[in-house]
């Protein structure tokens, strides 16, 4: 397919020092692509600078949009809120902080494009990925994707890098349904998506470097909570798709909608 808008939502957390190059650089990749863009940036939570930095440089630029609210929610309700925002018919996200290279923003649209995708994500395990990052994470990382395997048979090799490319139709569909705020919000959209038969989703590959300065991530106590709230959230996602079938038309009624989650529909 051929945009005529895309959508790149960045989401962001304390991260006053970093905000204004992490989206001047993105920015300079989307003013490379062949279709206009727009950028936003959603705070997840007015806990330092970064609103105020995020908003001095957007001034500089009508197609940047900063947006948020002041209480931390979790990584995936920033996206969604993003996309509830959006007008692009191709809406991507991709995380701030620079451990991915924005540069794969460009690389995922060639991917969506060449095999007129329902959904491109980015993966550490394409061939063509250049990835630095422990081997313990890497053990983690495989067994997590053995996991959603088994439960949601989804055909990709990785679903946790966070950069994505989305239809419209399928965000469309799909974002009304949803609960995950936080741990496994990734899984979630491509579960109930294929659930719905949009099932082209395709990898693409991605640059990243992921630096623990020397410690061992299975010592760190905030990272195996993370993980362990992972697994929860994702079982909670296999038991709301395969025994309540939660997510399925019939069940429209329970979902549980939050207007400032609600999608727009139009393209403008």
């Amino acid at each position: 397919m051929q945009p005529k808008l895309i959508s790149v939502i960045v989401p962001t957390y304390k991260q006053e020092k970093t905000i204004v190059r992490d989206l001047k650089r993105i920015k300079e990749v989307l003013d490379n692509l062949r279709y206009p863009s727009e950028l936003i940036c959603v705070i997840d939570g007015r806990v330092d600078n970064t609103f105020e930095k995020a908003s001095e440089f957007a001034k500089k630029f009508p197609n940047v949009k900063i947006v948020g609210y002041l209480t931390n929610k979790g990584k995936g309700y920033a996206v969604r809120f993003g996309m509830a925002q959006s007008k692009g018919d191709i809406v991507a996200f991709i995380d701030a902080g620079m451990d991915l290279n924005p540069n794969s923003l460009s690389m995922l649209l060639e991917h969506f494009e060449w095999y007129n995708a329902d959904i491109v994500v980015g993966s550490k395990r394409h061939p063509a990925s250049k990835v630095i990052y422990p081997w313990q994470r890497k053990i983690l990382s495989f067994g997590y994707q053995m996991v959603t395997r088994l439960l949601f048979g989804l055909k990709i090799k990785d679903t946790q890098v966070g950069v994505k490319f989305y239809r419209r139709e399928v965000l469309e569909k799909v974002l009304p349904r949803l609960l995950v705020k936080a741990f496994a919000f990734d899984i979630e959209i491509l579960a109930v998506a294929n659930y719905l038969g949009f099932n082209r989703i395709f990898e693409a590959p991605v640059e990243v470097k992921l630096d623990f300065g020397g410690t061992s991530i299975l010592t760190s106590r905030k990272f195996l909570r993370t993980v362990l709230l992972m697994f929860l959230d994702t079982l909670a996602v296999f038991y709301r798709l395969k025994i309540i079938r939660y997510y399925s038309d019939e069940n429209q009624r329970k979902w549980k909608f939050d207007p400032e989650l609600n999608f727009r529909v139009n393209v403008a």
